[in-house]
């Protein structure tokens, strides 16, 4: 696989015609981007699908972005229509863009950080689906968006 790193296989999966969209899709059915992008990559490497290791990715990825990553977005999207029309506003909103893109970053690092040790083993590879339990049959095609969009990375 060409990304061994989660955050380079991320930021190709998601520059990925479609993948924005469907990651979007994903977020507004209570789906956590990070961690799907984590599952997709824990899929292009092989590794064996486990329920505790998904469960603990999960907590990680949750405890970080109720932490950080939301209420940066929450700020960010609240100043999204009075910086419209104010300067000073759009170049602040831009920093605070930033810098929910680096704690996106850092969330990425510290699931890949618990993954690392994780080996390749037979059984089921699905990640995605099984993050994705929950959300519901109308997420079907963002999934498959994505799976694709992380097998084509995957064999750059």
């Amino acid at each position: 696989m060409k990304h061994d790193d989660l955050w380079n296989f991320a930021l190709a999966c998601y520059s990925q015609p479609g993948v924005e969209e469907a990651c979007l899709d994903l977020q507004a059915a209570g789906g956590d981007v990070c961690l799907l992008l984590t599952c997709a990559w824990l899929e292009c490497r092989g590794t064996a699908h486990d329920d505790a290791r998904l469960q603990l990715l999960q907590q990680i990825s949750e405890d970080w972005r109720t932490l950080v990553i939301a209420p940066l977005r929450t700020l960010r999207q609240t100043w999204r229509e009075p910086a419209a029309a104010d300067a000073d506003l759009a170049e602040l909103r831009k920093r605070v863009k930033a810098l929910e893109l680096d704690a996106e970053r850092v969330q990425l690092l510290r699931l890949q950080s618990v993954t690392q040790h994780w080996s390749i083993a037979s059984g089921s590879a699905d990640w995605i689906g099984r993050a994705c339990a929950s959300l519901g049959p109308a997420t079907f095609r963002p999934i498959e968006t994505l799976r694709a969009a992380a097998q084509l990375v995957a064999g750059d």
